[in-house]
């Protein structure tokens, strides 16, 4: 519990800037209905894990026609209150391993496994909020994470199009990858309500959701075996449902006043710049210093160990020092999983994508003993085709060599 809880962030007070607020709220259609509410308890998962209150969602699918009345009042009172209840506040944390040694706190992401039907209500919300972005065109178009029609491949696809463009022209490009560190973990809370008021959500879903991140607890399940409840006084769970539509309606400034291409992906962000003169070198660092100042503002901290830049073709290799530390360089990232290299070549890719189908197509061959097709073909389209279709449109191969160890 005390690796998790030690990412929070106390927050500063907010600046005279920040005390504005959008005095012409947008009002918002009545979303809130039973007909509604009922829907969405015909769409539970049962196969989700219940949260701390230990509903279980199967129990809400099959008695949706008898408790859709009741949860509905609740729903309605909770809103028009702005008066959360407590269990809807509380989190089981469920450790999610990344990458690197198994046995280091810091490599697992935490899962917050919350009351089923308090993420019903969130769902209503998140897709009132979702219409009124969609209306007024709240988020910008370089935001890819957590939105409709758009994806890890839109994001990849629009990015490199225009660098790659420029590459076959001869002319050199930077590209600067950023790491926030434990983004969603460190939102601050006034900063965010902020935000939201000043985008023109009303003061019912304002309040609302200040009241669900006030006085949140959580804690560490494993095995069956609980952690001592840990107050959460930052950032947005991680495994709720309203969770990444706040987070993006948080960062959803970042961009302005940045010269270079930006592309964001929830918390991953790309900077790209055509370098031709000193100019354009002049230009990058100076939206990186911007970037160092909003995060400084909003109080989000880039881990500068991950990040790094990428000259692609032929330039100077220039220096960028965001916060006065010097950007690794790097000849090869991982870019929303997609393998990415200085020459925008996708031989590495095509070749890791065939060895991990390959290594699981083998684990299916020795722990499957029947062949019958009723079996392995299911395991194979949802266990194999994975890594060899995963935007697959952006680093379709090329040479016959990557096309043959695919097929």
């Amino acid at each position: 519990m005390i690796i998790f809880s030690s990412v929070f962030i106390k927050e500063k007070p907010i600046t005279g800037d920040m005390k504005f607020i959008n005095k012409n709220l947008l009002i918002q259609s009545d979303w809130l209905t039973q007909d509604k509410v009922l829907q969405k308890l015909n769409n539970v998962n049962v196969n989700k894990a219940p949260g701390p209150d230990g509903i279980h969602p199967r129990v809400l699918r099959e008695l949706c026609v008898e408790i859709c009345k009741p949860l509905f009042l609740i729903f309605r009172d909770s809103f028009l209150s702005g008066i959360v209840p407590e269990d809807w506040r509380k989190a089981d944390v469920v450790p999610i391993f990344k990458k690197g040694l198994k046995f280091v706190p810091g490599n697992y992401r935490p899962v917050s496994l919350t009351s089923v039907a308090g993420k019903v209500f969130e769902g209503l919300l998140r897709d009132n909020i979702q219409e009124f972005i969609g209306r007024y065109d709240v988020i910008g178009k370089n935001q890819h994470g957590f939105m409709k029609h758009r994806s890890c491949q839109t994001n990849l696809i629009t990015f490199y199009e225009e660098g790659s463009r420029s590459i076959d022209q001869g002319v050199a490009v930077d590209v600067i990858y950023l790491d926030f560190a434990k983004a969603f973990d460190t939102v601050p809370h006034k900063r965010l309500l902020f935000k939201l008021r000043k985008i023109g959500l009303d003061e019912n879903t304002c309040s609302w959701i200040e009241n669900w991140l006030k006085d949140r607890v959580q804690r560490v399940v494993i095995n069956g075996t609980f952690s001592r409840w840990t107050p959460v006084v930052s950032g947005v769970p991680q495994g709720s449902v309203i969770g990444p539509i706040l987070f993006n309606l948080f960062i959803n400034d970042l961009e302005i006043g940045i010269e270079s291409h930006v592309s964001v992906f929830a918390d991953d962000t790309k900077l790209g710049k055509v370098i031709q003169c000193e100019q354009d070198v002049t230009s990058l660092q100076r939206d990186l210093d911007r970037l160092g100042d909003w995060a400084l503002k909003w109080q989000m901290n880039y881990n500068l160990d991950k990040c790094k830049v990428m000259h692609f073709g032929v330039n100077t290799q220039v220096i960028y020092t965001p916060n006065g530390t010097e950007l690794g360089k790097s000849k090869q990232e991982k870019d929303l999983g997609i393998i990415i290299d200085f020459k925008l070549s996708n031989n590495v890719q095509c070749q890791t994508a065939a060895a991990k189908a390959s290594k699981v197509l083998a684990c299916i061959k020795r722990g499957v003993h029947s062949r019958d097709e009723n079996i392995i073909l299911p395991l194979y389209k949802s266990m194999v085709r994975p890594h060899l279709e995963y935007a697959v449109q952006f680093w379709a191969p090329v040479l016959k060599k990557d096309i043959i160890a695919l097929e």
